[in-house]
C-alpha cells in the first residue's frame, strides 16, 4: 500500500473550500484533472456509500468512514463499478482522506491517500493538478 500526501494553500476560508470540493458543479469541475464529466452520488455522512462515476457510469465505490463538516472527510474505497454494477475489490485499507485547517491566509488542504502501487503514478501526474483547480475555484468563485 503507497501512503501519498498532497497539500496547497487556499486563500479562502474552509467553509468555501468545502463547498468547492463537494458542491455538485464545483465537483464536477475539479474532478476534471482525474477524468473529463466525473460526478458522484451519494450523503456524505458517515457510514453512507458514495459512488464516484465517469461519464460511462463507471467508476468505485466507497463508504464515508468520517466526515466533520468544513475540517475533514475520509473515504474507505471498497470496489469499482462497470456499466453500474459494482465490483467488491480487497483493496484492504485503501483510502482518501481531505482535511482543512484553517490558517491566517485562509486554508490548508491536505489530502493523504492509501492506495494500491498500481494507482501511485495516476495519483502523482493528476492529484497536484486537481488541487490547482481546487484553489482556483475557491479564490475566484463568489
Amino acid at each position: 500500500m503507497e501512503k501519498l500526501s498532497y497539500e496547497i494553500e487556499i486563500n479562502a476560508e474552509p467553509e468555501k473550500v468545502w463547498s468547492v470540493l463537494w458542491g455538485d458543479i464545483t465537483y464536477r469541475q475539479w474532478t476534471t484533472a482525474f477524468m473529463e464529466g466525473s460526478f458522484y452520488e451519494g450523503i456524505l455522512e458517515e457510514n453512507s456509500i458514495v459512488k464516484f462515476y465517469d461519464p460511462k457510469h463507471n467508476g468505485m465505490y466507497s463508504r464515508v468512514e468520517k466526515v466533520v463538516p468544513n475540517e475533514e472527510i475520509k473515504f474507505l474505497h471498497l470496489g469499482e463499478i462497470y456499466d453500474g454494477i459494482e465490483v467488491a475489490r480487497d483493496w484492504g485499507d485503501a483510502t482518501e482522506t481531505y482535511f482543512l485547517e484553517e490558517v491566517e491566509d485562509g486554508t490548508l488542504l491536505k489530502a493523504k491517500i492509501q492506495t494500491p502501487a498500481e494507482f501511485k503514478d495516476f495519483f502523482e501526474e493528476k492529484f497536484p493538478k486537481a488541487l490547482a483547480i481546487i484553489k482556483h475555484l475557491s479564490e475566484n468563485q463568489l
